[in-house]
């Protein structure tokens, strides 16, 4: 499920679908003569929280204002493709936003890597696995095991890598349920739908959500790395609230904030 989120004027309200933030990339008017723009940002899904931290600073020191769309890349990337209002993507992979890049959707040279993201299994039973994530998916002693839909999420290609890995993917193939995003498998495991999942370790290790139970965090030679980078969307190319939150991102003091959410900086 996607969220999305005005915040234009140091004001937030919810929004209930897609078609109520059509036409707000205009500029608002600004006490003092400023030009406050709105950037539309499409942010994947296991980048949410980080994003309600940054987005709050970011308008903290701006006049600009942001609204945010979370959901898996495939669909956010199918979307803006199909002519869906964003200005910036923040995906959870390299792949959407070069191939929009190659189309003529994004704006060449405005591309880079905001965040690596790992993966951590995870379980709210506290007993289930003792640090030991690897032998616990071999033993296979479990009903459920929640992923992100490969097809549609980086999180949910890297999964299914960390499980073929251990050469298990195919004894589990009929166990696994598929969340849309990793935000969906994370909810399947905290609502006790699925045993455990291979969620992004942001949801399981950021300052404010450190999820009590069993945590594994999956050694990063097991899945092809999950970079994550953002691009300006074409419809933005003078939108400054766009082109401000991207420099914004790539401040080193943004960067320390991103990490300590579990993200990685290589």
């Amino acid at each position: 499920m996607q969220r999305i989120r005005r915040s234009g004027a140091r004001a937030t309200r919810r929004a209930p679908g897609l078609l109520a933030v059509l036409g707000l990339g205009a500029a608002l008017a600004w006490p003092g003569g400023a030009a406050a723009e709105v950037a539309l940002v499409a942010v994947a899904a296991n980048f949410a929280e980080v994003m309600e931290r940054l987005e709050a600073d970011f308008e903290a020191e701006s006049p600009h204002g942001i609204t945010v769309t979370t959901g898996s890349t495939g669909k956010l990337y199918a979307q803006i493709v199909n002519g869906a209002p964003f200005d910036v993507l923040l995906a959870a992979d390299q792949a959407r936003p070069e191939l929009l890049e190659q189309q003529g959707i994004a704006v060449r040279g405005t591309r880079f890597t905001y965040a690596s993201g790992r993966l951590s299994l995870w379980s709210a039973d506290p007993g289930a696995f003792a640090g030991d994530g690897a032998a616990w998916l071999r033993r296979g002693a479990f009903r459920r095991l929640a992923i992100a839909n490969p097809d549609l999420a980086p999180y949910g290609l890297a999964a299914r890598q960390v499980l073929e890995a251990l050469g298990v993917y195919e004894a589990l193939a009929g166990r696994l349920v598929l969340g849309e995003n990793v935000g969906q498998a994370h909810a399947m495991v905290a609502t006790g739908n699925a045993e455990a999942g291979l969620v992004a370790r942001a949801y399981v290790a950021s300052p404010r959500n450190r999820e009590p139970g069993s945590r594994w965090d999956v050694p990063a030679d097991l899945h092809a790395p999950i970079r994550q980078d953002a691009v300006l969307l074409m419809r933005a190319e003078d939108n400054s609230a766009a082109r401000d939150l991207l420099a914004f991102l790539r401040r080193d003091d943004v960067r320390r904030v991103i990490a300590g959410y579990g993200y990685g900086s290589d």
